[in-house]
């Protein structure tokens, strides 16, 4: 299938920022995007660089009435010498279509839209930022758009993928925030669900505990199991807990989301000869080491935000401070080295970047 390539003209072009430290995450976009069609009769078809707008659906079309919907996240970087380099992107086409086969979607040939990621970004290589903390974040979506109302899968879909040049998830950056567990909703139920899947309604179905959260001053919510026993991850995030011994973090047992970070940081860490365990994690436990000072640091770790320290942990109106709310050694030092590869700034020994220019 060929890219067919229809570039916006000089007058149409957006006007790229002059602050990059001013750049909010997920607000701006660059001027083209990519898309291509599929139907249960002829497969994908029409693929085609184009002006970044609006797309047309029916008020029928399916996504809408049913959420058959999934979508990725990943990041272009510039390095110092002005090149650009993607992080681990096969990872993230690869969780793609295991989301499209749990969501019953059709799957997109890796190799395919991976060079049509590259012609994209090297179309936009100006949209690029290149200031400290910033970076071109990537969103790769599918969606149902036959007319349709009834519950089946969808037999029209359109994948496209947008860019967005981005500064930090969170606005003040690389600091420790305050989490509150949430004992009432719960994000997935486990085992045979879609909490494994990076489908929309996942996200939905957590704004309310999340906006809760923020009101009462909580950067994010730590979900429990259905059974309100065990941690599992944070709202946009993967958690990683830094016992004296021990570096643990919820097992892939169906609920939560395999992130490439969490692969990473796991790699990482078993590499630097730290004991590292993947099963469940009570927040008895945690609470528990916390307070006798055997959970030294926590964190968070995710595409959007990369690494973020956990200052305080709220557990039934309970405030437990998690290293004098300071960033620890383990986090600062995974962060740095991550960001060391992303950026360029250190020899990738995974081979995990890949260079777009």
């Amino acid at each position: 299938m060929q890219i067919k390539v229809i570039t916006v003209s000089d007058n149409e072009r957006k006007s790229k920022p002059e602050d990059e430290s001013a750049l909010r995450f997920g607000e701006l976009f660059t001027d083209h995007m990519f898309l291509m069609s599929w139907n249960d009769k002829e497969g994908w078809q029409d693929a085609q660089i184009k002006k970044f707008e609006p797309l047309q659906l029916s008020p029928a079309a399916i996504v809408l009435h049913y959420a058959n919907e999934i979508f990725e996240g990943l990041k272009a970087y510039k390095t110092p010498e002005n090149h650009i380099i993607l992080f681990r992107p096969r990872k993230n086409f690869e969780r793609l279509n295991n989301s499209a086969e749990r969501m019953v979607l059709p799957q997109v040939d890796i190799d395919f839209v991976l060079k049509a990621l590259k012609k994209l970004i090297l179309i936009e290589k100006d949209w690029v930022p290149s200031s400290p903390g910033t970076s071109l974040y990537i969103r790769p979506t599918m969606i149902g758009v036959d007319p349709f109302i009834g519950v089946r899968p969808p037999s029209q879909v359109l994948f496209f993928i947008i860019l967005s040049p981005v500064g930090p998830y969170f606005p003040d950056g690389f600091k420790p925030v305050n989490i509150l567990v949430e004992t009432k909703y719960v994000r997935a139920v486990g085992e045979g669900g879609t909490g494994d899947a990076k489908c929309g309604g996942n996200y939905a179905g957590s704004l309310k505990a999340s906006t809760l959260a923020k009101k009462k001053g909580y950067a994010q919510v730590l979900w429990l199991d259905s059974k309100k026993k065990y941690v599992e991850e944070v709202g946009t995030m993967n958690m990683v807990f830094v016992f004296e011994d021990e570096v643990v973090t919820a097992p892939l047992d169906g609920s939560i989301l395999p992130g490439i970070t969490r692969d990473s940081i796991l790699t990482i860490c078993r590499d630097w000869g730290y004991n590292v365990s993947e099963r469940k994690l009570t927040i008895t436990e945690v609470v528990k080491g916390i307070k006798n000072g055997t959970l030294i640091e926590a964190f968070g770790c995710g595409t959007a935000a990369i690494i973020t320290p956990t200052g305080s942990l709220n557990y039934k109106n309970n405030d437990y401070v998690i290293n004098n709310g300071e960033i620890g050694g383990l986090t600062q030092k995974l962060y740095d080295y991550l960001t060391g590869i992303q950026y360029g700034l250190i020899p990738d020994e995974y081979e995990w970047t890949e260079r777009v220019i």
